[in-house]
């Protein structure tokens, strides 16, 4: 139900901030149309800008060390008001927001595992049958991190530019990559699911923290967009995803540190496995916990405490270590 009152023309135009790259456009046009469903008198216009991350191509993240790398522009024009709510790849949002800044909405997750796409030469191949010494590209250290300690024989190469670019690097002619590593939600919004060569189950690499869900930033005063957003929310994703970033923010950990995560519910209870790796994949703590959710306002709170409870675990067997390697 749209907000009550008689608003006036200008109060029925929301405008959405996003990323310029094809997959944000899909993402962001995928709840621009949730929304016009939902209040179909209403305009959303969109507004498309470059962030850091889209600018800085010749750098592996890691080494960039800005957490907001993919959405400062994006927050600055939230917080100008040039803009009334901000569509992100959650994974790619900071786990503590900005003054004045809320998650307004947390939409209904697609698959959050990574994927690899082969170059046709091994089109056949698994990473697991793949030729010692093959390139795998990838611009993650948390998947090289996994990776080099499932598959030691292999070699890992930086790949970076939006999923169109990178497929382009991989299917060209005098191409190093044997395959290349990406997000399975990432390729089925864009319409190429098909490329996808193989899964990779969490055994083998547990995945981004909130990765295949689209997280809706706002500001937190503007409780008329905070209503309109309000029925985007997907409980179960809104809940896993706060567990995942509760982990992270205990962890102090941004998008370039190793940190994977998987989490299921079974019934009411949720379950939250951690992962924090050495970039050489040689120094792992891994452990998880579970903790029944109640189907209330409250569940959020829960899931934050998960996140903590997994993220200490972690602390005591040596990811405190790891990270400080790591910034340093």
């Amino acid at each position: 139900m749209a907000p009550t009152g008689d608003p006036s023309p200008d109060a029925l135009t929301i405008t959405l901030g996003t990323r310029k790259s094809q997959l944000a456009m899909v993402q962001t046009y995928h709840v621009r149309d949730a929304l016009q469903r939902l209040y179909p008198k209403y305009h959303f216009p969109i507004v498309p800008m470059s962030t850091t991350g889209d600018k800085i191509l010749d750098v592996a993240l890691f080494k960039i060390g800005e957490k907001s790398v993919f959405t400062k522009e994006l927050e600055l024009a939230l917080h100008e008001k040039k803009v009334d709510l901000v569509v992100h790849s959650l994974k790619d949002l900071p786990t503590t927001l900005p003054p004045g800044m809320l998650l307004g909405a947390v939409m209904e997750r697609e698959n959050p595992h990574d994927a690899v796409v082969f170059n046709a030469k091994f089109k056949d191949h698994t990473l697991e049958s793949l030729p010692a010494g093959s390139v795998i590209g990838t611009s993650s250290v948390r998947r090289i991190a996994q990776l080099k300690r499932r598959f030691p024989t292999l070699e890992f190469q930086d790949i970076r530019g939006n999923l169109n670019t990178r497929l382009a690097k991989l299917d060209a002619d005098d191409s190093p990559f044997a395959g290349i590593v990406l997000a399975v939600a990432g390729l089925n919004r864009i319409d190429m699911g098909h490329r996808i060569s193989q899964i990779l189950d969490p055994s083998l690499s547990l995945h981004a923290v909130s990765q295949g869900a689209l997280g809706v930033e706002c500001r937190e005063a503007d409780t008329r967009i905070i209503e309109l957003l309000a029925p985007l929310n997907h409980f179960e994703t809104r809940v896993r995803c706060t567990s995942e970033r509760s982990l992270m923010r205990t962890l102090e950990g941004g998008c370039s540190v190793p940190i994977g995560v998987n989490s299921r519910f079974e019934g009411r209870t949720l379950h939250l496995r951690g992962l924090v790796a050495s970039v050489d994949g040689k120094q792992v703590a891994e452990d998880d916990a579970d903790i029944e959710i109640p189907d209330d306002a409250s569940a959020e709170t829960y899931a934050n405490e998960l996140g903590e409870l997994v993220a200490k675990k972690l602390l005591d067997l040596g990811a405190r270590e790891i990270l400080d390697q790591i910034h340093h």
